[in-house]
């Protein structure tokens, strides 16, 4: 009971803040979004992680009656901005030596969510290798894969002026249709060990994220 009324609280808070935050992402990116009808409930979305605004930008375009539960750095706790949002809207894990209490609350919190955000690079640091987590999660929770596509017209991250975003680009939102573990498997050779299985699965996965 106390983890339902916890969530309807969440959802509640979501709506609010999603309401709020369009009045401000729609003019200033000249948000466009495409593929809303592929948000089936319990998808798994995965998109790049090129900034922060990220975040905010796909939070505004699913809506805001289809709360995402985000998978985050425990380290975004220590943001004065950042942090309280964390702690309602996401798992706080520790990426670099993910344990078993991180799994099972990155679990939990992924069977009772309408939506898990996963960015699979774990940081906005250009060229970092993505990390096998989405896929994982795909196949244990038997979930779908959504892949989406954050499309800047410009310079992404915004340029700033000092500390003050000064230009924001136009942003385009495509959100393909979903799949599974399976069918992201069809062309995976046989007999490959686990770790090249995986690392496949989501360098293929990454690969239809940028095609979308």
């Amino acid at each position: 009971m106390r983890t339902w009324l916890a969530d309807r609280i969440r959802d509640l808070l979501w709506a609010l803040l999603a309401t709020v935050l369009w009045f401000v992402v729609k003019p200033l990116f000249r948000l466009r979004v495409s593929g809303r009808e592929h948000l089936v409930r319990g998808g798994i979305l995965v998109a790049p992680h090129r900034s922060y605004w990220d975040i905010v930008v796909l939070g505004v375009a699913c809506g805001p009656f289809r709360r995402i539960t985000f998978l985050a750095r425990h380290g975004l706790l220590r943001n004065p901005l950042l942090g309280p949002l964390v702690l309602l809207f996401a798992v706080p894990i520790d990426r670099e030596a993910f344990g078993v209490s991180d799994f099972r609350r990155s679990v939990a919190a992924a069977r009772r969510a309408r939506l898990v955000g996963i960015f699979p690079e774990g940081t906005t640091r250009p060229g970092a290798r993505p990390k096998p987590g989405a896929v994982r999660f795909a196949e244990l929770l038997g979930r779908p894969l959504i892949p989406v596509n954050l499309v800047p017209h410009g310079p992404y991250p915004p340029k700033r002026w000092g500390r003050i975003p000064v230009r924001f680009p136009r942003i385009e939102v495509r959100i393909g249709p979903p799949l599974t573990v399976d069918e992201l498997s069809a062309e995976l050779p046989a007999g490959l060990p686990r770790s090249d299985r995986y690392r496949l699965l989501t360098e293929w996965l990454m690969e239809r994220v940028l095609r979308t």
